[in-house]
């Protein structure tokens, strides 16, 4: 296919060394993008395919998210970024190729992640959009978590459940939570930390070499314990990861509850994203941290 001739060149250019890959590879565990391996028998890359302008949007902002992870911690291997960018209609991200497969590592991962989280900002957000899946995330910068996570998240995710059919229950939760969140937060201001913005069991690994990788980030800037909450959303991650992190930097009084606000955020967009029962489950939760903020 001339899209992998084209990524070849950019690899040669970007690396200053001749890159004549092998047929490409097919990798499966993607449900957004169509993923492939390219090596030469020196190298090996891992690319992700998708099309049109917004594909595009996406892998510039996954780019930069990678490498800006990359930088943060020495205790995670997170995948640098090469090249990225569209040819034919075409939109293209090639990064590191990591083999994965390796044992152990959960503490490791747990102390990184601490160390990542301790790369801060003194605004909330990030200086582009990016996506979470394939739903847009606004990121504009602003100075108040409460109004970030009221505007940009909460509130947008309830907007677009609205426009998808996600019913009065929710809707009257939803305002409901909007109104009475803020009281989470009256005695706990979080700093602005860079978070992988996704942080399930899918999106993070053990090397075969046993350091602990993260990749497929929504990165940035926020309250440290929306990361750690979604880690409990689906699970994945063992007692080790949990207890070396709280080691490095202990999570504050109330997560038990916060976390129940993040990992709303991403309930609701997977009802956006899928419909079906995640409607009544972002009602469910929304109900129950209703009845605990009034308790």
């Amino acid at each position: 296919m001339a899209i992998f001739q084209h990524i070849a060149e950019q690899v040669a250019a970007a690396t200053g060394k001749p890159f004549q890959p092998d047929a490409p590879r097919t990798l499966g565990g993607g449900s957004i993008n169509d993923a492939f391996l390219l090596a030469d028998g020196g190298s090996r890359w891992f690319v992700k395919l998708n099309r049109g302008v917004e594909a595009q949007e996406m892998f510039a902002a996954e780019a930069e998210g990678l490498n800006e992870m990359a930088a943060a911690s020495e205790e995670l291997r997170v995948p640098r970024a090469l090249v990225w960018g569209e040819q034919g209609g075409q939109a293209y991200i090639v990064m590191q190729y990591l083999e994965l497969g390796g044992s152990g590592g959960q503490a490791a991962m747990g102390r990184g992640l601490a160390a990542m989280h301790r790369c801060r900002r003194d605004r909330y957000g990030w200086h582009r959009d990016n996506t979470i899946g394939s739903t847009p995330q606004p990121n504009g910068e602003m100075p108040d978590w409460v109004a970030f996570w009221r505007e940009r998240r909460l509130g947008f995710q309830l907007e677009l459940a609205a426009r998808n059919g996600g019913g009065r229950g929710l809707e009257r939760a939803g305002d409901a939570l909007m109104a009475a969140f803020p009281a989470l937060f009256s005695d706990y201001t979080p700093v602005a930390s860079l978070l992988h913005g996704d942080l399930w069991g899918g999106n993070a690994a053990i090397c075969s070499d046993g350091t602990p990788t993260i990749y497929d980030p929504a990165p940035y800037y926020g309250d440290r314990e929306a990361d750690i909450a979604m880690t409990e959303l689906f699970g994945g991650f063992g007692t080790d990861f949990y207890a070396a992190y709280n080691e490095a930097w202990p999570l504050e009084q109330g997560y038990a509850v916060r976390k129940n606000l993040y990992n709303l955020y991403h309930i609701l967009n997977h009802y956006n994203l899928f419909g079906g029962g995640y409607g009544t489950q972002a009602q469910s939760m929304a109900e129950r941290l209703l009845a605990e903020l009034r308790a």
